[in-house]
């Protein structure tokens, strides 16, 4: 990914130094395992731990020639620990270092990942707790529908981001193997217990059967669950933008003293954060199709996927960590403007509350297909702009025999849509 949409903290992980250091650790491991089952001599495992080394640019030079990776580093690693360099990699074949190593990354990728969701989860926390009874309009098909809270709209996309925190988890646990099995997973040349202390040292488990790889459709999950943490950070950058908009203005990003919106315009503030995070998200969900194709390789094993992980493993965790952290700090900065909430709210001249006198109309004994026409004839004179709801309401003789004037006021009452908000609170984040 390009430096512009990435984190230091997560390109490090997908580095060729870190890439070759975990390479390095493997087949030492395997080594330091050897060594114990008496396959190798002791004294050989002890000599590599000292001597062992690597040159990244020897190693291209090497592959260069050789076009093949795995040969190359281990040829580089042969040059500083000369004749013992025998003992490396015995019984294993490349996909055991490759596989091995690309699921450590995944799985620390996806830990710097958990750290990036759970930032997200604190803003919005923090934010609906602010905004836990703040009044405003629940939209529909982009049109006024009832009124709800700011709160509890923070609280939606709170519980929908603590979902994906459930899934990564899941999938960083299912992501956590390693395979040590040789050519076709067989163990042919190499012991079981290798795979058992490398897994071991590693911090991982060991793969229950694998052929020359490890499975795919554990890595198909993994960048699945990446493509749904990314549809929650658009759905919430859409919600910004469209509140941001000048003719509703309900939140908008923090826009910074010197910042500047338009090269054209001097009065411009736009959503370019969300507008950002909407273009990221497009791209990591683009990811898991690849991943999916993947889980189909020939028999034991193909090299179709290896082009598609070089790529997406890299790209897909970088490009989603950078967005977690930034859709943190747009929440933590967001700007929210109550006011103008409670003036979009009676908008449309408390059509809003329609339901209520829907309801209230059959409770008082009228059939639901009548009481539905009655508001319904008077609500499309407030689309013409005739009136207020409630005025309209008033003056037609069967709602006012059926519902007294002081008791179609109470009809009107906000505080009513916001009678169950804490119950709906304590089911997001728990009785406080």
């Amino acid at each position: 990914m390009i430096p512009r949409y990435s984190r230091p903290e997560m390109t490090a992980i997908w580095e060729p130094e870190c890439k070759f250091s975990i390479w390095l650790d493997i087949e030492l491991h395997a080594c330091d395992a050897m060594a114990e089952l008496g396959t190798i001599p002791k004294k050989a495992a002890e000599d590599l731990r000292k001597s062992a080394a690597f040159n990244i640019a020897r190693i291209d030079d090497i592959e260069a020639e050789v076009k093949h990776d795995v040969i190359a580093f281990l040829t580089s690693v042969a040059e500083h620990t000369g004749p013992e360099a025998r003992f490396l990699h015995q019984g294993m074949t490349s996909s055991d270092v490759l596989d091995s190593c690309f699921n450590v990354q995944l799985h620390r990728s996806g830990m710097l990942l958990l750290g990036g969701v759970d930032r997200v989860l604190a803003a919005l926390r923090t934010r609906a707790e602010e905004h836990r009874h703040t009044p405003t309009i629940g939209r529909s098909h982009g049109i006024h529908a009832e009124p709800t809270t700011f709160g509890l709209k923070l609280a939606n996309f709170y519980a929908a981001m603590d979902r994906c925190r459930a899934r990564l988890i899941t999938a960083i646990d299912e992501i956590s193997t390693i395979a040590i099995s040789g050519a076709v997973g067989t163990f042919a040349n190499i012991d079981p217990r290798v795979e058992d202390y490398v897994a071991h040292k590693m911090g991982m488990k060991v793969e229950p059967i694998s052929t020359q790889v490890i499975p795919r459709d554990r890595h198909a999950a993994f960048f699945a669950t990446l493509g749904v943490i990314a549809s929650v950070i658009e759905q919430i950058s859409v919600e910004v933008r469209h509140l941001q908009r000048s003719e509703v203005l309900e939140a908008e990003e923090y826009f910074s003293p010197g910042q500047k919106g338009s090269s054209a315009m001097p009065h411009k503030r736009n959503p370019v954060l969300s507008e950002n995070l909407t273009g990221l998200a497009r791209l990591v969900r683009a990811y898991t199709i690849p991943a999916m194709e993947n889980v189909a390789l020939w028999h034991e094993r193909d090299i179709s996927h290896s082009s598609v992980e070089r790529n997406i493993g890299p790209d897909a965790t970088v490009t989603l960590d950078f967005a977690l952290h930034r859709l943190a700090g747009l929440l933590e900065k967001l700007v929210i403007y109550p006011e103008n909430m409670l003036a979009n709210l009676d908008r449309l001249g408390g059509l809003v509350h329609s339901q209520r006198v829907l309801l209230a109309l059959t409770q008082a004994g009228i059939s639901r297909e009548d009481a539905y026409r009655l508001v319904q004839s008077e609500a499309m004179k407030v689309w013409a702009g005739e009136g207020h709801l409630l005025e309209l309401l008033s003056t037609n003789k069967t709602i006012t025999d059926a519902l007294p004037e002081q008791e179609l006021e109470k009809l009107f009452d906000l505080a009513h849509h916001m009678k169950h908000v804490d119950t709906i609170f304590d089911r997001v984040f728990g009785q406080s």
